[in-house]
């Protein structure tokens, strides 16, 4: 691609959780819009070859990936990430957040998410069972791959559909 046309948003993958099919989308948007894609996580991660895609090894610990995420975000990045209190910070810093299910983070539905998460998580704390996620289907790949594709286009300056 172009430099002068080169996106110039980075998407940043809080990747220990992060599906494989999303992963598998994120490297074919690398490859076709030349976007650096960044998989952040506490262990060493398998990536395609290219240098549109890399991968960052951080220590173990509680939030030591999202903290190294958060400290490399500029404004105008996005984030992959289905942690709510992650997507909140990165939505404050003026970054772009994403679920993996395909669910856009922004400034008018992140304190619903994070009302929700909390609420659930005091739940699960007095021994309520909430259940998990449904599996990843093929409605939020979808959703997940638009959403992408809007963001990508808005950021190397073409128009978001």
């Amino acid at each position: 691609m172009d430099e002068r046309t080169k996106p110039t948003m980075k998407i940043w993958v809080d990747a220990d959780a992060c599906p494989a099919p999303i992963k598998d989308i994120l490297f074919r948007a690398a490859d076709r819009t030349g976007v650096q894609v960044t998989l952040v996580a506490n262990r060493a991660l398998h990536v395609p070859r290219s240098r549109n895609i890399r991968s960052v090894k951080v220590a173990h610990g509680f939030d030591v990936a999202d903290g190294e995420i958060v400290g490399r975000l500029d404004k105008g990045d996005l984030v992959v990430t289905g942690d709510i209190p992650l997507a909140a910070e990165v939505i404050g810093r003026g970054g772009h957040a994403l679920s993996p299910r395909g669910e856009l983070y922004s400034e008018e539905n992140i304190g619903e998410r994070l009302n929700m998460r909390d609420f659930l998580d005091t739940l699960r704390g007095s021994g309520i069972v909430t259940g998990g996620p449904a599996a990843l289907g093929a409605g939020d790949r979808k959703a997940f791959a638009g959403h992408l594709d809007r963001l990508l286009t808005l950021h190397s300056g073409g128009e978001a559909g």
